[in-house]
């Protein structure tokens, strides 16, 4: 049965010890931070050991934990955590190298670094220096990093590699796949170097809180004769969320793609009952589930077309940024993407829900009219619904009315984010990003990739044909040519009963230069609620030839115009013909009959 992606968090407990040793402080540091915002960060936890012999070894080591930590939470969770975590590492190593050479304090402050994400179905490691990262997994122990030590001085007290050494750092940085039921173990050499591997894996073996298990290892290290610091860090994992981006693509890519079926034919216990669609890439079915009662019996499925040169690359990704979407940006107005069961699915489709209700592109080619009260209301719901793509770092990168379908009931969906842009997925090729000409902002033709902003764009031109009927701002343009972007067509002079502020805020998202259209769509959506803007953007006042002072300078002029005549007429200076020619304009602009 299909039924709608359900997205679940990923569960963990954590456990921590340390202890001083035989040293005078303790220069170890390890924080650790479960997501709990609703967002899809998942779990971030990092250890670091101050490097001996160097002042200001524990600053060091508490500032890069933190500073790992909060970047990474920071950002948002559509990139990927080399981007996130990793440049956290590069910017607090500058600073404390920088931060060393200028302070006697801490002077060479440094120290060793081991951090995780795990995030999706995978975990991501960072490491510098001789902390350590291992893995415990049915009673098998293996170790993630390699310390930096000088070559054949594994014993060696000295690093190669250190947060803080050097100016620029070289992190290492691996990806590993993670499972339910696996244990992590971060450490600092004050550990590792007195517990024989043999009994690190008996002691995670015996699977004690996390809690327990961190202390027991310490206490461990302590009893064999250790001095130094020593510091755990337990990770149990006990659920995984959602696949990532990464995680999908791989699923996906082992799906194989036929021939696009016909009316009729039966896939996957799903019979396809009408044809909605069939475009040049894929062909779209409303089907019934076999296997389902009500609601979600009738359901939509798109099939690529794998004849078309580049369609199954395109269809693989469409798939994989239409699944990731609909698992993360659950939103009332954004359309979703149907989870199938494991196992069911035996060929490369797109399952989603069956809407009942017509597109904004068929409402238009009929009337009456959209009311403007009518009109407003949808114009707020995309906004929002662009916001909340927007606010995950998704660019939608099609918004037009083909794409937005009207509900019976008063709502509406924003369909298709098969072409939407994701940070953890897309890389600037070059190439033009997908789009429709007509809705395109400028920057896009001039090969940029596409932000929040070209979204607003295309919902500038899609709200413009929603209130005139259909027509676009700078007319229609041939299919793959660039629209001609003239001064846009004046809302005011389709529909009569457009206000100024809607006028101008449709301008507003209209403007050539992106910065100044609405920044996303829930800026944009405020102001389409309070309805308060009322100023053109300055390419737009640039354009236009209205001066405000105009309509004043000619008042002037004309009743200036009229007191020098009526003076002129009274000193007898105006004879024969012009004398009737002046009293007819007087009693044009309302002035008494003179003799």
């Amino acid at each position: 049965m299909a039924s709608l992606p359900t997205a679940t968090r990923l569960k963990a407990a954590v456990g921590f010890a340390s202890h001083i040793g035989r040293r005078e402080d303790n220069q170890d540091f390890a924080a650790s931070c479960l997501a709990d915002d609703g967002s899809h960060h998942g779990l971030v936890a990092a250890l670091a050991d101050g490097v001996g012999g160097r002042k200001g070894g524990r600053v060091a080591a508490e500032l890069s934990v933190r500073s790992f930590i909060d970047d990474y939470l920071s950002q948002t969770e559509a990139l990927s955590p080399q981007k996130t975590a990793g440049r956290a590492l590069e910017s607090i190593n500058y600073w404390l190298h920088r931060q060393g050479q200028k302070d006697e304090n801490v002077r060479g402050m440094s120290c060793a670094f081991t951090g995780v994400v795990i995030k999706g179905n995978r975990l991501h490691s960072f490491h510098v220096g001789d902390t350590r990262l291992y893995r415990w997994r049915e009673g098998y122990l293996g170790q993630m990093t390699q310390d930096h030590k000088p070559e054949g001085g594994e014993d060696s007290p000295y690093l190669t590699r250190a947060i803080g050494f050097e100016e620029v750092v070289r992190i290492d940085y691996r990806i590993h796949d993670i499972f339910p039921h696996d244990r992590l173990l971060l450490c600092s050499d004050g550990m590792h170097a007195k517990v024989p591997e043999a009994q690190i894996n008996a002691i995670l073996s015996e699977r004690l809180s996390a809690d327990d298990t961190a202390q027991k290892l310490v206490d461990m290290a302590i009893s064999n004769g250790g001095d130094d610091n020593a510091t755990v860090l337990i990770i149990d994992i006990f659920e995984l969320p959602p696949a990532t981006v990464k995680d999908l693509d791989a699923a996906i890519s082992r799906l194989p793609m036929r021939e696009p079926p016909e009316v009729g034919e039966i896939i996957d216990d799903f019979k396809l009952e009408v044809m909605l669609a069939d475009g040049m890439y894929s062909r779209v079915f409303k089907a019934r589930d076999l296997s389902a009662t009500g609601p979600l019996s009738t359901v939509v499925l798109k099939f690529p077309k794998p004849h078309n040169l580049g369609a199954e690359t395109l269809a693989r990704q469409a798939f994989v940024r239409e699944t990731w979407v609909a698992s993360r940006v659950q939103h009332m107005w954004i359309g979703s993407v149907l989870q199938l069961p494991p196992k069911r699915q035996t060929c490369l489709y797109v399952a989603q829900p069956f809407y009942e209700g017509e597109t904004l592109e068929k409402r238009l080619s009929r009337k009456p009219a959209i009311g403007l009260s009518e009109g407003i209301d949808i114009a707020t719901k995309l906004a929002k619904a662009l916001g909340s793509l927007h606010r995950a770092g998704v660019i939608h990168r099609d918004v037009k009315p083909d794409n937005v379908i009207l509900l019976k009931d008063g709502g509406l969906k924003l369909v298709d984010l098969g072409f939407a842009r994701l940070p953890a997925l897309d890389e600037k090729t070059g190439v033009l990003p997908p789009g429709t000409n007509n809705y395109m902002a400028p920057e896009l033709f001039e090969g940029q990739w596409g932000d929040e902003r070209s979204d607003i764009f295309a919902l500038g031109v899609t709200l413009h044909r929603l209130f005139t009927g259909g027509t676009f701002p700078y007319g229609e343009s041939e299919p793959f040519t660039k629209p001609t972007l003239k001064r846009p067509d004046l809302l005011t002079h389709k529909r009569h009963d457009a206000p100024g502020w809607l006028e101008s805020i449709i301008l507003q998202s209209l403007a050539p230069n992106p910065d100044e259209r609405f920044q996303d769509g829930f800026e944009m959506a405020f102001t389409l609620e309070t309805g308060s803007y009322g100023v053109n953007p300055a390419s737009i006042r640039k354009a236009s030839r209205f001066n405000p002072a105009r309509p004043w300078q000619m008042a002037t002029a004309v009743l200036t115009a009229l007191v020098l005549i009526m003076g002129a007429m009274q000193l007898g200076l105006i004879h024969g013909p012009d004398v009737e020619a002046a009293k007819t304009f007087l009693r044009e602009h309302g002035f008494p009959e003179l003799n």
